[in-house]
């Protein structure tokens, strides 16, 4: 829990970049109405906020960035600020909160990543916590950075059958479902079932994702003794 008392005499002061205007000025109403919170730039682009910083510098202990923008996204206008003013912190308020758009504002140098529905009262406490030392996290999003770093025990029913590897070989190759159905002499249906089975397996939601874990070796080393693993592991 952040500790209130700390921040009473002196200002928080932070940006906001966010592109919806109702959103934008909803919190920017609402953090300026706390006694020891200032907004110094509430900016409707990464390029806004980088112009304003740039002709404007401020003293800023804190920006809140979106990260579906127009023109540059919200992680990049992180590593700009961070090459900029490396001590100030950052917490990304967005409604994506996908494993790759989480890590890779981690990894850019954000303390905090909030679920873009989260109310204006909880993004307050956010930033005291994070003023505080802490890094606050939407529950979900928590859970995914947990189970990332803590993987669970290895379910012996989660290995690819030899039809599904060879459904998996079809995809990387390209292949339609048709053609893995005339491939396999199976169903259109049966090949459907096999896709479900694997991403179900493999705990991924998408194509895209099962060629690059398939390329990348991943599918056979889940099979292995638990290894370190990076941030980076789509």
């Amino acid at each position: 829990m952040y500790n209130i008392i700390n921040y009473i005499c002196f200002m928080i002061k932070i940006a906001l970049v966010e592109d919806t205007d109702s959103i934008r000025l909803g919190q920017e109403k609402y953090l300026n109405s706390q006694e020891n919170i200032e907004v110094v730039m509430a900016c409707p682009s990464v390029e806004d906020f980088e112009e304003k910083f740039e002709n404007h510098p401020a003293h800023l202990d804190l920006v809140v960035f979106d990260i579906g923008l127009p023109g540059k996204n919200g992680i990049e206008g992180l590593i700009w600020m961070k090459s900029k003013s490396p001590k100030t912190q950052a917490i990304m308020v967005s409604v994506f909160t996908d494993h790759e758009n989480i890590f890779q504002s981690l990894c850019a140098g954000a303390v905090g990543y909030l679920a873009k529905n989260t109310p204006l009262n909880e993004l307050y406490e956010a930033i005291l916590t994070v003023m505080d030392g802490g890094s606050p996290m939407t529950p979900s999003i928590a859970r995914k950075v947990i189970t990332h770093f803590n993987p669970a025990q290895k379910d012996p029913n989660s290995a690819l059958s030899p039809k599904e590897e060879q459904v998996v070989q079809c995809v990387v190759e390209g292949l339609s479902y048709k053609l893995i159905a005339n491939r396999m002499n199976i169903s259109i249906n049966t090949v459907r079932h096999h896709i479900r089975n694997i991403y179900s397996k493999l705990q991924i939601n998408s194509k895209a994702e099962l060629i690059k874990k398939s390329l990348s070796g991943d599918l056979h080393s889940q099979e292995k003794s638990p290894k370190k693993r990076s941030l980076f592991f789509f």
